[in-house]
Formats: structure tokens, C-alpha cells, sequence
């Protein structure tokens, strides 16, 4: 059983155990002061936000981050920037109840929509997002500063 909820300070240590897999997964490391930052911002909830999946032990098993921001075209949108379970509780419903979660949120924040994006060899994400989502014709294109 999967259950979703927010994190408290005491899951600080797990939570960037997570986001540090998510992150290696994507071949990039972030310097210790950004997840200090980034952490505050959770707890505050205000602006970007995160939400944990814990299995029947209590035990975090998955993390998502998002943010609402508007649109020009539309009412405002909500961005699920990150999406991580652990690997053995891949397959689980993690994920999904996670995507369901972020979904929620954003309804109840009255956006018209959710999106995200991912690598195109993530295969594993994809067969899940391909369950839950439309798959869009967009093109990311990116400038890093």
C-alpha cells in the first residue's frame, strides 16, 4: 500500500537520499547548498513544492517536486519538474500515486493542466507516463547559462 502525503523535517535525510539517486540518475550532481535551499523551500510551501510516497512501513519510497506558474495562452499550469522512486519499489505504484497526487494539487489550485517532461531513453518512466498522460508533439530546446 501506497499512501502520499507531504514531508516533515524528519524525512530530510531520506528525501535527499532520493533526489540524489534522481539526480545521479540524470548523470548530474548539485552542490549541498542547493538541496539546504531547496528543502526550506518544501517546508515553507510556498512557491515549489514536494510530496513523498511512503509504503505500508512508513518508509519513503518516492518524492515529486512541482510548482504552479501561469500561462500566456491559458489559465495558470502546473510543471512536475521531478519524479523518483526508489528502485525496489519501482513497479509498486509509487509513481503513480505521485502523478495522481500532483494532479490532485493542481486541481484544486484550478490549473488547466499538468505536464512534465522526461529523457527519451527513460523507458521505464515512459511506460508509466504513457498509462497516465497524453504524450505531447512538443520539442524541449534549452540555453544553460
Amino acid at each position: 500500500m501506497i499512501v502520499v502525503g507531504s514531508l516533515a523535517p524528519a524525512d530530510r535525510a531520506r528525501w535527499q537520499e532520493l533526489f540524489e539517486g534522481y539526480n545521479t540518475f540524470y548523470e548530474r550532481t548539485l552542490p549541498a547548498e542547493t538541496y539546504d535551499e531547496k528543502w526550506r523551500k518544501f517546508l515553507e510551501g510556498t512557491g515549489i513544492h514536494a510530496l513523498c510516497a511512503r509504503d505500508e512501513n512508513g518508509t519513503i519510497v518516492g518524492i515529486t517536486h512541482f510548482f504552479k506558474h501561469p500561462s500566456t495562452s491559458s489559465q495558470d499550469v502546473c510543471y512536475l519538474q521531478d519524479l523518483f522512486t526508489a528502485p525496489e519499489a519501482r513497479g509498486r505504484g509509487a509513481g503513480r500515486a505521485l502523478i495522481e497526487a500532483v494532479a490532485e494539487w493542481a486541481k484544486q489550485q484550478e490549473c488547466c493542466r499538468l505536464y512534465w517532461h522526461t529523457s527519451e531513453w527513460n523507458e521505464t518512466a515512459r511506460r508509466l507516463y504513457d498509462k497516465v498522460a497524453e504524450k505531447t508533439p512538443f520539442v524541449t530546446y534549452r540555453i544553460v547559462f
